[in-house]
Parts: structure tokens; sequence; C-alpha cells
């Protein structure tokens, strides 16, 4: 008896070119009718998660920086964790060394830097942040000097490396100077620096408590190493057809990929047996 669906967003429910299919809209109305508390879970900022949410019509708490945000809005949260500004500071201070370009995503803005950055990396940094319009982004030649001026807390660092050399030297000198971090690898040398203690799947314990839901009671779907955490702690942990060859041997179930209507397939295999909690609460009044 599952009471809790979790789906990751990029590479989950929306596809390669960042549309949401009417099927998947459909098989999440169709979860829902059946008493399932459905949620998002993802690196993604609050307004484009909600954004996101309100296609899928989700009034729910949503799992947002990879955990660090938690709530409906930016006013109704019910975790915020967030790296205090002096310690952003020098952590830009640290990175500003590297060949890497630099995001500081606030809750309402992100700051990237442009300084010693190849062009493609500017353009993967834009192209992967999954923003809205509403989100606005600016680009700063120097984030250390803005921050001595405008100092900012933020739960989450999004680092784009020009190679992996460059990445692990600065995750191991990272690492050393900041013990209250945590980091997050991806392909193509992308990292992403949260407080300590957050990640989806503590995201996900801090929601269930919330909630009264256990891990165990809750169906994750995902496609990236991020996810695979909670893919393996919960109850029914499902790997998209599109993720990589680790996420899918850590999952119950491997779905189709995103282009083939993934989420939609596994949602209508695995739930159409499961009845709504109030009808098994009457069928055990009658017995």
């Amino acid at each position: 008896m599952y009471k809790l669906l979790a789906l990751n967003i990029d590479g989950t429910i929306l596809k390669n070119n960042g549309r949401l299919q009417r099927e998947t809209k459909e098989a999440v109305e169709y979860v829902k009718r059946k008493g399932v508390y459905v949620t998002l879970m993802t690196s993604r900022n609050l307004l484009a998660a909600r954004k996101v949410a309100k296609a899928l019509k989700l009034d729910s708490e949503l799992i947002t920086f990879q955990g660090a945000i938690i709530g409906k809005s930016l006013k109704e949260k019910i975790f915020e964790a967030l790296i205090p500004e002096e310690r952003t500071f020098n952590i830009v201070q640290v990175l500003e060394n590297y060949n890497c370009n630099i995001r500081l995503m606030h809750e309402r803005y992100s700051i990237g830097n442009r300084n010693k950055v190849q062009k493609n990396l500017v353009v993967k940094t834009v192209l992967s942040s999954g923003d809205p319009f509403f989100y606005p982004t600016q680009f700063v030649d120097s984030l250390g000097n803005i921050l001595m001026d405008e100092p900012v807390a933020v739960p989450k660092i999004d680092v784009y490396f020009a190679n992996e050399r460059e990445r692990n030297e600065a995750m191991s000198v990272l690492a050393k100077a900041f013990p209250t971090i945590d980091m997050i690898m991806h392909p193509n040398e992308k990292m992403e620096i949260v407080p300590q203690g957050v990640s989806k799947l503590a995201g996900l314990q801090r929601l269930g408590n919330h909630l009264g839901i256990s891990l165990k009671e809750m169906v994750v779907i995902g496609d990236g190493l991020d996810d695979m955490p909670a893919i393996e702690a919960v109850g029914l942990g499902v790997a998209m057809g599109n993720a990589p060859v680790e996420v899918k041997k850590a999952a119950d179930w491997v779905t189709r990929s995103n282009e083939q209507l993934g989420v939609a397939y596994m949602i209508k295999e695995h739930f159409r047996k499961q009845l709504r909690p109030e009808f098994l609460r009457k069928l055990k009044i009658k017995r």
C-alpha cells in the first residue's frame, strides 16, 4: 500500500524537449484518485518546480533545490537550508581559481560568472537550468566582487567545470576547507554544492515525517545519479529507461524512457490494483 509518489522532473516526467505529455498528466491524476500523495523532487528552484506542479494540478509540498527547500510556495515552506553569506563568499573565492562557471541559485533569482569561462560552458549553464522566464538570471565578471557589496545566502550553488581534472581538484579543496557542505556530482563535469545533510533522499524523509508516511510507503521514479539514494531507500524504486546503468541496477523496477511515456506506463502498471484507503477501511468495518 503505497501512500506517496515522488517524481523527478527533468529526464523523468518531461520529454527531452521540456514538454509535459498529456498521458503523464492523466497518469498523475489517476494515481491521485487512488489517494496517493504526489510530489516532485528536483534540483530545480521552487518557482520552476511549482510551474510544473501547476501543469500537473498538484497542490502538494515540493522537494526543490536538491532538498534544500521543501514547500508549496516561497511563503509556505516546511524546510529550508541555506549556505550562509560568508561561506558562500568563501566558496566562490575558491572556485574562481578554476576554469568553471559558477551559478548562485537564490530562491528568486540566480547570479553567474562569465569570467575565464569558455562559451560552451555558459551555454550549458543557461540551457540546463530549467528556469522559467520569471526566474531572472544575471551574469557578472566577478562574483566575488559582487558578494563583497551584496552578500547572499543560497540553498544551492551550481558549478560547471571545463574538465574532470579541475572538478576533482576543486572538490578535494572544498571538502577540506568546508566540512559543512555536501557536493553532488553529475555527468558533464557539473557539481552542485548544497548545505550539509541536504539531498533528495533527506528531503523525502523530511516530507514523510511531516505527512506521517514512511520511506517504505513511498514510490520514487527518477533518472539521475542524484535520484539513486532515494530509489534504493524507498518501498519501490523505479528507474527510467533513459537512466544510467548504475541507477537501473539500484532500482526495483525499470520503466520505459521519458520519450516513451515511462512514468505513465509505470503508474498504470503498478497502481491499477491499489485500492483507495477509504474503500479498504469500509471493508474492514464490514468484517
